[in-house]
């Protein structure tokens, strides 16, 4: 089992932590995390871009001049693409850009990613996620103190928490997610993840199976 310290919200260490070492102490796979990110990327693309075929553009379709014996190139309409506002050829349309991950790839890239952050020594269990009150400036003292100033993934138990998320919504570079809503994207965009320990449990426990 992977051992890790357990801090309080002092950055005092106040106890440890054994965790699994099929989720924190995996082989960490590059093409998996590649494969993981790029899919996530894909699922957020919006496909909304969209230009106008000839069919679509704002004009007559009538003949502009009779097809001969003006001493003119021939042509059918002003909407054509060689016109100026006319259509576009092989333009972008909307499209869906979202596809389907294998689940067991989906899994593998957690892990890879949850041990990959644990060795290089930037990942953090603490205790609870206990605050005084919800102002920002708490919550931005509290990272001070846990040496984690610059991009932070703050991950909590399902439970809500509502000193917490209103406490680090405003800090930027730091964004709070639920467990079920890790992901390999959340977890390699930040420089440190902070993990509750009932995260970390929920965590090691689902991933293992």
């Amino acid at each position: 089992m992977a051992k890790v310290d357990v801090f309080d919200l002092n950055n005092n260490k106040v106890g440890e932590l054994e965790l699994s070492d099929a989720v924190f102490n995996a082989p960490v796979n590059e093409h998996l995390l590649y494969e993981s990110v790029r899919h996530y990327l894909a699922c957020q693309r919006s496909g909304t871009a969209k230009t106008k075929v000839r069919g679509e553009v704002a004009g007559s379709g009538k003949k502009l001049w009779r097809q001969k014996g003006t001493g003119r190139a021939r042509m059918g309409s002003i909407r054509s693409p060689l016109w100026r506002h006319g259509g576009t050829i092989h333009g972008p349309v909307s499209r869906d850009y979202s596809y389907r991950l294998n689940r067991k790839m989906v899994l593998g890239a957690l892990r890879s990613a949850l041990t990959a952050k644990l060795r290089d020594g930037e990942l953090k269990v603490v205790s609870g996620w206990t605050l005084a009150d919800h102002k920002t400036r708490t919550m931005a003292e509290v990272l001070r103190k846990l040496e984690a100033q610059r991009s932070v993934l703050l991950v909590n138990a399902a439970e809500a928490n509502r000193n917490l998320e209103l406490g680090s919504r405003n800090l930027p570079g730091v964004k709070l997610v639920a467990t079920r809503d890790v992901t390999t994207y959340d977890l390699l965009a930040h420089k440190t993840v902070l993990l509750s320990e009932a995260a970390a449990k929920k965590l090691s426990e689902a991933l293992a199976q």
